[in-house]
């Protein structure tokens, strides 16, 4: 009895000591809380082994990545369709959808510590450049980043 009591014990600690992943949800949105053209969260602070699912909402909406971490496979989802990408690397992510760039559908993925920050500026230089309707909401997005 006390070496089933023993081993119920380790398996206990050993089973809440086990992290669980979590499934970011984003929404594509033609219109949402901030305006027109938006990904909702347009911020995540994620972990190594977290997914990020984006959800189609309203149609008309894919994603796209413009730079991922060192290690991270960048994506291209399809038009309309929930896509899911893992987080395999620490750093920043910059994504956006093609067809909306221009009125600043961006979005960022931070995982751990953003230590590809030089590289996410130009990246984030040259996206900003495209985007010319509601160039502001990038620096708010920028501006999360810790």
């Amino acid at each position: 009895m006390m070496v089933f009591k023993t081993l119920a014990l380790g398996v206990g600690v050993l089973l809440s000591s086990i992290v669980v992943a979590k499934d970011w949800q984003v929404k594509m949105l033609s219109y949402g809380e901030k305006g027109p053209m938006v990904f909702e969260p347009d911020y995540i602070q994620a972990d190594v082994g977290d997914t990020v699912t984006f959800v189609p909402t309203q149609p008309g909406h894919h994603t796209k990545s413009q730079l991922t971490p060192a290690g991270q496979a960048g994506w291209t989802s399809k038009f309309n369709q929930t896509y899911t990408v893992e987080l395999t690397h620490e750093g920043l992510s910059l994504y956006f959808c093609p067809p909306h760039l221009m009125m600043g559908m961006v979005g960022v993925i931070q995982v751990g510590e953003a230590g590809n920050q030089t590289q996410f500026d130009q990246a984030y230089d040259a996206i900003k450049d495209k985007v010319v309707v509601n160039p502001e909401r990038l620096d708010l997005i920028k501006s999360q980043i810790q």
